[in-house]
């Protein structure tokens, strides 16, 4: 890798702290809600997001080639059952001699933000690393991407800066009795938000279609 040219910064107490926010992992039945979300984000927030500057025809690709088998992906929805933050882990080819990892990748809408979405989303995300037997959780990014870099220290995460670019490693300890109950509990309260949602938004939607007034849509 490149001479680092930046420091490293380790908190006393490297852990991920865990916000009260239901998040759920999504499967291939998100797909399209996942791309209206990519697709709500402007040109900066693509350009942190994926490092690039990212058209329509490009993110679209993206959102189609997505594996739900071979990594994970987490979503938060608001009210109306959009996408308002979205965390993809994705897991690293394991080479020999080598630890197992993933690098997580996360975007928050403006509606959604400082809220605590991205660490909830982080937190999750380790959660599920330390369950499947991931030791290194990764981020890569901007330098620039101050939002993901205080995110990360937050986190705990050691931040190495080369040439523009930024790197992030936090490493996980084993999985045990509370972490798989956590995130099953999670996992339960992600799917009862879920439903109450999706019902308060059925309801809405009935009692305006029965007074004649537009369904609310924000």
């Amino acid at each position: 890798m490149h001479n680092k040219l930046a420091t490293k910064q380790t908190p006393a107490n490297p852990s991920v702290i865990r916000a009260l926010v239901p998040v759920r992992e999504l499967h291939a039945g998100h797909r399209e809600a996942i791309l209206h979300h990519f697709l709500q984000l402007n040109n900066d927030d693509r350009h942190l997001r994926f490092g690039t500057q990212t058209p329509d025809e490009v993110i679209e690709r993206y959102v189609a080639g997505l594996d739900f088998n071979q990594d994970t992906i987490f979503g938060i929805f608001d009210a109306q059952l959009n996408i308002v933050g979205l965390a993809h882990l994705a897991y690293l080819p394991a080479f020999k001699s080598k630890t197992r990892a993933a690098e997580f990748g996360v975007s928050v809408l403006p509606d959604g933000r400082g809220q605590g979405l991205g660490t909830a989303l982080l937190g999750r995300a380790a959660v599920h690393s330390r369950n499947t037997r991931v030791e290194t959780l990764f981020v890569h990014c901007l330098a620039s991407n101050k939002t993901m870099m205080h995110l990360a220290q937050k986190a705990g995460m050691s931040v190495e800066y080369s040439y523009g670019d930024a790197d992030a490693y936090l490493k996980l300890s084993p999985a045990n009795p509370g972490t798989i109950v956590e995130e099953v509990a999670n996992e339960q309260w992600a799917y009862f938000d879920y439903a109450l949602k999706q019902n308060l938004k059925r309801s809405n939607g009935a009692w305006c279609w029965m007074l004649g007034r537009p369904a609310l849509t924000s």
